[in-house]
């Protein structure tokens, strides 16, 4: 089982969503720290070490580090902001 770090700003994101969505979030957040071997699992182009997973209509970017997963940003997955966003904490 891995250590899950999650930013404040990942906190806030999924605080103003929908109770469904942020569950379904939620949940998906929650198994990465159990395995992060799942078939949707992209590497992020760009970013060594960064990937990214889908839950719906979102877009998890994440990076393992030994025992932590690292989740510096979340958003929808049909814009770009989700990537300008985590740009810009880099």
């Amino acid at each position: 089982m891995n250590n899950l770090n999650i930013t404040n700003d990942v906190c806030k994101f999924l605080k103003n969503l929908p109770s469904k969505q942020a569950v379904q979030l939620y949940e998906r957040i929650f198994q990465l720290g159990r395995t992060t071997e799942f078939s949707d699992v992209k590497h992020l182009a760009g970013y060594p070490g960064y990937f990214r997973i889908d839950q719906g209509e979102y877009r998890i970017i994440f990076k393992k580090e030994n025992d932590v997963i690292l989740i510096p940003c979340v958003g929808k997955r049909n814009d770009d902001e989700v990537y300008k966003s985590f740009k810009r904490k880099q």
